[in-house]
């Protein structure tokens, strides 16, 4: 595996090199450099995840804010960027060979600190899914190919780079068939991601190949007898994408939150319910998060609150909270509205107060946390498991990409497609839960300024006053973003954007079509949405809008 990388990442190097040297051949030896980055992504990806993502990153300012003394401002660099500096009407040759520096003294630092030496062969099979992941849920997506959408030819150099990779570990299978099985689905993954960008069937494909090879996936680990020492984001034995059963909520949890186990959740959800938890014994959670509404409230601000009222269903699966992202656990955000003066306006010390002074209360925390110690961690940690559960996966169109049923529409599969390719909403919603945590390493939930505006207003649009992100630490370049929403049951949460401005779906997509804030008029120097129009027909609208409701789930049971 080693000298394999070594020998790719040599070649990146090496048409880089030449770029920065001969730029009358700049978009060749760009390209090409680009091909062999792809080939080593399996490895990088997974053994060197800040490196890649360094090399990989898009072309937007980043910004880490750690505390207020430890505030990051860094301009981008990498792939991504050169794509977009390279391949415009004016090229910039000073900006351009900065980066190639950059990019190729970063390939270099890799290639002479890289180690192989302590991987193992689960070390392996994790980077071959991940990659396999990564292709469904980004690759395909144009995340990482925003001027010339050659994700699918790219999609297909990893396929092909996976294939040599499996070939040095064939004396590992005991069943020599698997792995002609495996020879077999990547050869007609590559041959079916042999289209045209704007037209090609994502749905089928994730759904006949990605699913598929994540089935080999397991009988390979068992073929190999292998065992795993931990889980990461997705469980082990995962074999669909699109599963109640794919997540591990414990990655997504706070450190301390222990296992999320049915009878923590039960207690949860007495205590989301229970109005004598506030001080004033007239508001519970589900005050704010009704069920019937996908848990919004369906007003356009909050009651008591200055924005929109989000969805609790798929909290979980996030890395940050609120919208402006400034609690880092649910059990952080319960602190939040514990102490709010408009919501529970009570504290910490009372909540367990409350809660001691109901018996069946003292006996079910006993019972789910096995000692006789009650304190507001374990009352937090019983409701945000409940949050936690909120997680059904069972609309109409995971049923579909499940092969559970048959029933979705042309114009749903359509809006699906169009949703991961042309209209370029999953560069920012990732599949499968829509959201803004980014897969397939789901360390970070994505914060975006699109430019919302302050009215439902397309000729003298003014941004919303709401300066989101900025409040937190006062940054600048911050100002105007807010925590990228999961789409999942949008057809039952308008008002839609942390303002509510848009009443319908159909509104949104209008203003994405146009190219958010920019596309109204609003001028922001750090808009991170593409400033141009989607130029999606009518038609393709519609389709959008079916699919969206067709991530209605059945909330029965909550």
């Amino acid at each position: 595996m080693k000298e394999q990388f070594t020998e790719d990442i040599s070649m990146a190097i090496t048409f880089l090199d030449s770029a920065k040297n001969n730029t009358t051949n700049i978009r060749e030896f760009f390209l090409e450099s680009r091909k062999f980055f792809k080939k080593i992504e399996p490895i990088l990806a997974s053994l060197d995840i800040e490196n890649y993502r360094f090399l990989n990153q898009p072309n937007i300012l980043k910004v880490e804010e750690e505390d207020y003394t430890d505030i990051k401002i860094n301009k981008p660099s990498g792939y991504q960027v050169l794509e977009e500096e390279i391949f415009t009407d004016s090229i910039d040759t000073t900006t351009i060979i900065k980066h190639l520096e950059l990019v190729s003294n970063r390939l270099k630092l890799i290639k002479k600190n890289a180690s192989f030496k302590h991987l193992k062969t689960y070390h392996f099979l994790w980077l071959f899914r991940k990659s396999v992941i990564q292709i469904a849920l980004t690759g395909v997506t144009g995340f990482d190919s925003p001027v010339l959408e050659n994700s699918l030819e790219e999609s297909k150099i990893v396929y092909q780079s996976l294939k040599t990779y499996l070939s040095i570990f064939e004396n590992e299978f005991k069943d020599p068939d698997l792995l002609k099985k495996w020879n077999d689905e990547i050869d007609t993954s590559i041959k079916d991601l042999t289209a045209n960008f704007n037209t090609f069937d994502r749905y089928n494909f994730i759904k006949n190949h990605t699913h598929k090879q994540l089935t080999l996936w397991n009988q390979t680990v068992s073929d190999w007898h292998v065992s795993f020492p931990f889980e990461l984001a997705i469980k082990n034995n995962a074999t669909s994408l699109f599963s109640a059963n794919t997540y591990n909520h414990t990655y997504f949890s706070d450190k301390n939150s222990g296992e999320m186990t049915p009878e923590k959740v039960v207690l949860g959800k007495k205590l989301f319910y229970d109005k004598n938890l506030s001080s004033g014994k007239k508001m519970s959670c589900a005050t704010c998060h009704h069920p019937d509404k996908a848990f919004t409230d369906g007003l356009k601000i909050g009651m008591g609150v200055t924005r929109n009222t989000p969805t609790m269903l798929y909290a979980g699966l996030q890395k940050s909270f609120f919208y402006d992202k400034r609690a880092g656990s649910l059990e952080g955000q319960i602190i939040a509205v514990v102490e709010n003066k408009n919501e529970f306006h009570t504290d910490l010390e009372s909540l367990v107060k409350t809660v001691l002074q109901d018996t069946l209360y003292i006996k079910n925390f006993k019972d789910v946390f096995k000692n006789n110690t009650i304190d507001n961690s374990k009352i937090r940690n019983a409701i945000a498991s409940y949050i936690r559960s909120l997680a059904p996966f069972n609309s109409k169109f995971d049923r579909n990409i499940n092969s559970i049923e048959n029933t979705l529409t042309q114009s749903e599969i359509n809006g699906f497609n169009l949703f991961n390719g042309k209209a370029k909403c999953a560069t920012c919603h990732f599949a499968p839960v829509f959201n803004g945590t980014v897969p397939p390493n789901y360390r970070e939930s994505e914060i975006e300024l699109i430019g919302v505006p302050e009215k439902n207003d397309t000729i003298n649009a003014t941004i919303s006053k709401d300066l989101g992100r900025y409040n937190v630490y006062k940054t600048p370049e911050r100002k105007h973003f807010f925590k990228t929403s999961t789409v999942r049951n949008a057809s039952k949460t308008a008002p839609y954007m942390h303002n509510g401005v848009y009443t319908t779906l159909q509104e949104v997509m209008d203003f994405y079509n146009r190219g958010g804030g920019a596309g109204i008029g609003i001028d922001s120097k750090y808009q991170t949405l593409p400033p141009d129009q989607l130029n999606l027909t009518k038609k393709e609208i519609k389709d959008i809008i079916a699919f969206i409701e067709a991530l209605e789930d059945n909330l029965s049971e909550y």
